[in-house]
């Protein structure tokens, strides 16, 4: 789209996004149009300045590493000598003495409950109400609809409702209540009467006899009447647990006690994304970017759709009323606690342009932004309420090392002060995802101190910037044996370590990254208790469905607790860390190995491109290779474009086989989008702006700034929409 644009003191603002703060944005606040666009044009002469020095000096230790590398071709890697090198040219930095961050008014939702966290497009309305809501999730249709429970022996999922099915959920779920919520004689599948007296249960089993829980201080609340409970709320680990019961439903009718659905207390906190997980490139997509988290933080969000032939109509939950054990009425929030991830500060955006005719910094845009819509909240102007406690929770990715960080909360500082906000109100959730915030971990944090939040393994960005750094130290080990080198396992503690050192524990967030595969739950059930184990309380999901069943991971470990006893422990290594995953003998690679890779990777690539570019999707489910859906966004783009281009340039592979393996990818990504009416075919032609994306991604890799993908595709997205 060509940018129509207004004059706003020095900067031509596009119109449709003049329009949207004037007519949206700003009714309510008590912030003039004139005062917004003056205090914007005096943060971007500030700091545009500053932005462009940061992304100078990234490439300027690049090349030196470049270099150090290229120099010791021929020599042994000497870990001792990298080191200092490292530390010479100020991409290692000395900590400083040990501190403990100062965060205040943070909502315990980050402070003290650990539980799943969900990433979603805030660009998609749908998506965007359905993670927010996602704060409760039903258990029984989790385990009904997944692979958690099997279908073998007739307990199929398609169709009407199979009884065999539902027994063996119900059986599973109530096997859940009595691992965490055990009674003082029997089982849950005992009891067949709930009751409320006295202040307490009162379960009844077939003989008459009473029960309770073993630790009656679980019972938190109920709906209905004593007598006859609509509801029963416990608590464990600090998240609760909500049995509903209706006798007259057609699964309460088959319980013995009128058991309808279990509800688990899930998503307890959602980053809306405004970054990797969206594709936008203009003033048309920033303000649909900024109009939902507008209509999230004014409570009044609604998207219409059809499903199952029906209109539906989504908005956001309300909370959720109860009365507790002595008859107080109270109320639990119905909404996951919402952070908003703002872009990093490599792109630019033609929706503004400065007093010299460029595009401005994009995260100085989003910091603008984000920060003023959510003062509907901190005003008490939304229909629901988000922060308890009067925060704005940003989560800033891609930034490298403690100068990027602090450059981060100046412009919050500074956005804050001309919006007429306390200090660090904004507050930040630092990406630990590029390789210079690993090692200088400490000191991003203590940049931070007054206002970080979060700390999390970005570990897909962490290894495309693993690859894209040691670029000339030669070829990298194939993509499938990355998370087991000592570099990703020192760095997962690492963070952890970090974050403890820093006093995290009951202060903010720990957390560990993504479940990329949405359709094979039972593996993440039996694979993800390793998040809560390592000490992170909270970690990704990709579904709300997701959330629910990681939830109960959290139930069965008390993850304040663990973090207790590994604060104990040494220290994950840096010199681990620093470890370059090259392959130490790449000709015991063969052609069919080498092939393999390649498919793999430009598979991978292509099927995500191609929605990126020619429908502005920027996070799908890509069937891979072997047909498996795997979550893709622009981080696990990353590396698949950065280990050709890696392969590329130490002659691994050829540039021609690098084309000849994109051709023939691009007819299998073709097959697998056959169903979809909006897909356009990328061969046999091999002519359309997207393929020329996926072939440059791969090709060009090696010289895109830090091995991002968003140069090239912002360009060719904004080429399709030019079209």
């Amino acid at each position: 789209m060509s940018e129509n644009y207004i004059s706003k003191g020095s900067l031509s603002v596009s119109k449709t996004l003049e329009d949207f703060l004037t007519n949206e944005v700003l009714p309510g606040l008590d912030i003039s149009s004139d005062h917004f666009w003056d205090s914007l044009e005096k943060i971007i002469d500030e700091f545009s300045p500053r932005n462009r020095d940061l992304l100078c000096k990234r490439e300027d230790l690049q090349e030196k590493i470049d270099r150090w590398h290229i120099s010791n071709k021929e020599k042994l890697h000497d870990g001792k000598s990298y080191k200092v090198f490292l530390q010479e040219i100020g991409y290692l930095l000395d900590e400083g003495e040990d501190f403990n961050i100062s965060t205040k008014n943070v909502d315990q939702e980050i402070a003290t409950i650990a539980g799943p966290q969900l990433v979603v497009p805030v660009m998609n309305a749908r998506f965007a109400l359905n993670a927010a809501n996602a704060r409760w999730g039903s258990l029984y249709d989790a385990l009904y609809g997944t692979d958690m429970i099997s279908e073998k022996n007739g307990a199929t999922k398609d169709g009407v409702y199979n009884q065999v099915r539902g027994d063996r959920v119900i059986e599973f779920a109530k096997k859940f209540l009595d691992e965490n919520f055990s009674l003082d004689g029997g089982s849950f599948t005992d009891i067949v009467s709930i009751k409320i007296k006295d202040n307490l249960l009162r379960l009844t089993k077939e003989n008459n006899n009473l029960v309770n829980l073993n630790d009656i201080s679980q019972f938190q609340g109920y709906q209905g009447s004593k007598d006859k409970p609509s509801a029963i709320l416990l608590k464990n680990n600090n998240l609760h647990v909500e049995i509903q019961i209706d006798p007259e439903h057609s699964v309460g009718a088959t319980d013995p006690a009128g058991i309808k659905d279990i509800i688990l207390e899930s998503a307890i906190t959602t980053i809306q994304d405004c970054e990797d997980s969206i594709a936008a490139v203009d003033a048309e997509d920033k303000v649909q970017v900024y109009r939902n988290w507008l209509g999230l933080m004014k409570g009044d969000l609604t998207e219409t759709f059809i499903k199952g032939g029906n209109e539906m109509t989504r908005s956001l939950n309300s909370d959720r009323d109860y009365i507790s054990p002595d008859g107080l009425n109270f109320s639990l929030p119905g909404r996951s606690l919402l952070l908003v991830r703002n872009v990093g500060h490599l792109m630019t955006n033609p929706a503004i342009l400065d007093k010299e005719g460029n595009e401005i910094p994009e995260g100085i845009l989003d910091a603008m932004f984000t920060i003023c819509i959510a003062m509907h909240d901190l005003k008490g102007n939304s229909l629901v309420q988000n922060s308890k406690e009067g925060s704005v929770y940003i989560v800033k990715p891609k930034m490298h090392g403690p100068d990027e960080v602090q450059f981060t909360c100046d412009l919050f500082s500074t956005v804050e002060k001309l919006l007429g906000l306390n200090q660090s109100v904004a507050k930040v959730g630092i990406m630990d995802e590029e390789r210079r915030t690993t090692v200088n971990l400490k000191e991003c944090i203590r940049v931070a101190k007054d206002r970080v939040i979060f700390i999390n393994t970005g570990f897909l960005d962490r290894t495309g910037d693993e690859i894209h750094t040691s670029m000339e130290a030669g070829p990298m080990i194939p993509k499938a044996k990355m998370k087991q080198q000592p570099w990703i396992i020192a760095y997962e503690d690492w963070n952890v370590d970090s974050g403890l050192e820093a006093g995290f524990k009951g202060r903010a967030q720990i957390g560990k990254g993504m479940w990329p595969m949405p359709d094979e739950m039972l593996n993440m059930y039996q694979e993800k208790t390793m998040h809560p184990e390592a000490g992170a309380n909270c970690a990704w999901v990709p579904s709300p469905t997701g959330a629910t069943l990681h939830a109960m991971h959290y139930h069965q470990i008390l993850v304040s607790a663990q973090q207790e006893k590994l604060l104990s422990r040494t220290k994950a290594s840096l010199d681990d860390i620093l470890t370059i995953p090259v392959m130490t003998n790449p000709s015991s690679l063969s052609t069919e190995d080498i092939q393999n890779e390649l498919d793999n990777n430009a598979q991978g690539i292509l099927g995500y491109v191609v929605r990126w570019i020619d429908q502005g999707v920027g996070c799908s489910k890509v069937p891979d290779i072997n047909n498996i859906g795997l979550m893709e966004d622009r981080a696990t783009c990353r590396i698949s474009s950065q280990h050709i281009a890696n392969w590329l340039h130490h002659s691994i592979c050829s540039k021609e086989q690098v084309v000849e393996t994109m051709q023939r990818m691009a007819a299998v990504v073709d097959k697998q989008n056959a169903g979809d009416p909006k897909y356009q075919p990328m061969a046999p032609s091999y002519d359309g702006i997207a393929f020329q994306a996926a072939c440059d991604l791969a090709i060009k890799g090696r010289v895109q700034p830090s091995g991002y993908t968003e140069p090239i595709l912002h360009e060719m997205r904004l080429k399709y929409k030019a079209k």
